[in-house]
């Protein structure tokens, strides 16, 4: 499908999910305004090879007058956001009594918070011109829970929430809101945990196959490209009536 003309908001983008995600989209013709603290040049310079426009705002998205200052950007940079994808996140692992609170505020913030932030934002331009995707990028903690990671675990769950209620609130207009929930993809906060248990004395290889071995029937890791293709299609017209939806692309996690 051709996105030519439309303008695509991708928030964790300078690297993993989030530059996957962008790659796809900026294939597909649509302008891409990148966020991130990552190699921001180098992701630039790959999207403008893409052939659409493209931009960069640094914003830390704990901070809701830096989220502010992304969309009002991107609207002046391109006249409009037509989709957000709300990818970035962070991670902390401990017990809950042992949880540094200034974690958990942070990883609130950035995980939920900014997902509530940039939705309120983008949807009254996207009421105006009666279009608009947001698509949110939960994880399969956002169905299930797991040990140590109570923030992560409390935010996704809460995004998946919060996706239903947009969904349903814009229901009767052509715009929807929609969650995925990979299960392990491997970016640089799953390859610590390989990393990790390979310090523990674990081969490497081991390491790897051991952690998808727990949770995903497949043994393969999901992929950025399979993650961008899946908002691909919730951007077509053949996605319109998916609304207020959390997919589990996860390699069978939740069948077992």
């Amino acid at each position: 499908m051709s996105l030519q003309g439309k303008t695509a908001v991708v928030t964790g983008s300078t690297s993993g999910i989030g530059l996957g995600i962008a790659r796809v989209l900026a294939k597909a013709g649509a302008n891409i305004v990148l966020n991130g603290f990552g190699d921001a040049q180098g992701a630039i310079d790959e999207l403008r090879c893409l052939g659409g426009g493209v931009a960069h705002h640094p914003a830390d998205l704990s901070e809701v007058a830096q989220i502010e200052a992304l969309f009002a950007y991107a609207e002046e940079h391109f006249g409009a956001v037509d989709i957000l994808v709300n990818n970035a996140g962070i991670q902390h692992v401990a017990p809950v009594e042992q949880f540094p609170v200034d974690a958990w505020d942070r990883i609130i913030a950035l995980n939920l918070s900014a997902v509530f932030h940039g939705s309120r934002l983008v949807l009254p331009g996207m009421r105006a011109r009666d279009w608009g995707r947001i698509i949110n990028i939960a994880s399969v903690h956002g169905l299930v829970g797991s040990t140590g990671k109570a923030a992560y675990v409390a935010a996704k769950h809460g995004v998946i929430g919060l996706t239903k209620v947009i969904g349903l609130e814009t229901a009767t207009s052509n715009i929807t809101c929609n969650a995925i929930c990979p299960g392990w993809v491997l970016t640089p906060l799953v390859q610590k945990q390989i990393d990790d248990r390979a310090a523990a004395g674990v081969d490497p290889q081991q390491a790897q196959h051991d952690l998808l071995a727990e949770k995903q029937p497949s043994r393969a890791f999901v992929t950025p490209e399979h993650l961008g293709e899946l908002v691909l299609f919730l951007c077509s017209e053949a996605g319109s009536q998916v609304r207020g939806a959390a997919w589990n692309v996860d390699g069978g996690w939740l069948a077992q």
